[in-house]
């Protein structure tokens, strides 16, 4: 990773508060904090995504590519769906971000991330990857990576929360999404649709379910797969202090 962060530490009573991840939010300890748990599942008719055509340095890349879209595991459990709350205004410390172009894909292909938490692009590959973000149609950031293992700082360009839409210039086969939050209380789904978030202040709050969608309803200027808009699914839960609570989603 790049260097190392300062941290700067201010002593109130006994509360040790730390800098912040984002605007409105102070990251502080969480002695009697909870945890959520829970699963997401697919109730719908599953839909097999078509691989995706490689145009491009197809001698590194391969000919094509599977669609990552829909990712579903042991029990239909959906990988890759970003769960977080909303209304967190102080808690644990957001952990920093990498996003690899690595054997001619973005990952991780779905990650999130608190806005002005460390964030960087890296490129493992020995070809020129050309990383490109867009928030509502227009560009948050546009990296060029021309060499093996160079990595860009792209902190200071997330700063609005919401979805973040990554593409490749270079390669019209590659995409992926980054979440920029207001706290860090987010969890990405694994390959069995489980996710846990833990030190979460006690309290009542609202807990979104956001999954980028794979219905396939098109094709872009370059040939790209274009997708249904995202899916998001939403339930309120109150958090106990050093208890846990589950809390399940369906996507149909």
């Amino acid at each position: 990773m790049a260097g190392p962060r300062s941290v700067r530490r201010v002593l109130v009573g006994a509360l040790v508060v730390f800098p912040l991840a984002a605007p409105g939010y102070v990251e502080a300890p969480v002695p009697d904090g909870g945890t959520l748990v829970g699963h997401v599942r697919f109730a719908g008719e599953a839909v097999q995504g078509e691989p995706i055509p490689v145009r491009k340095n197809a001698d590194v890349c391969g000919g094509t590519k599977p669609s990552e879209a829909l990712l579903l595991g042991p029990e239909r459990g959906v990988k890759n769906t970003v769960v977080y709350l909303e209304g967190v205004e102080r808690g644990k410390r957001a952990p920093e971000l990498e996003l690899d172009n690595a054997q001619c894909v973005f990952v991780p292909h779905v990650s999130v991330v608190a806005a002005g938490a460390r964030t960087r692009v890296k490129n493992a590959d020995p070809i020129l990857h050309n990383t490109h973000g867009f928030q509502d149609r227009v560009t948050v950031f546009n990296v060029a990576l021309p060499n093996k293992d160079q990595a860009v700082d792209i902190t200071a360009r997330l700063r609005k929360p919401g979805a973040i839409e990554v593409l490749c210039d270079a390669h019209t086969h590659m995409r992926a999404w980054v979440l920029v939050r207001e706290n860090p209380y987010f969890a990405v789904t694994d390959e069995s649709g489980q996710f846990r978030i833990a030190e979460i202040p006690p309290g009542r709050y609202r807990v979104v379910a956001w999954h980028e969608g794979w219905v396939v309803t098109g094709r872009d200027k370059d040939g790209r797969p274009v997708y249904e808009p995202p899916r998001l699914l939403s339930q309120e839960v109150t958090v106990p202090a050093r208890g846990e609570v589950t809390l399940n989603f369906e996507l149909r």
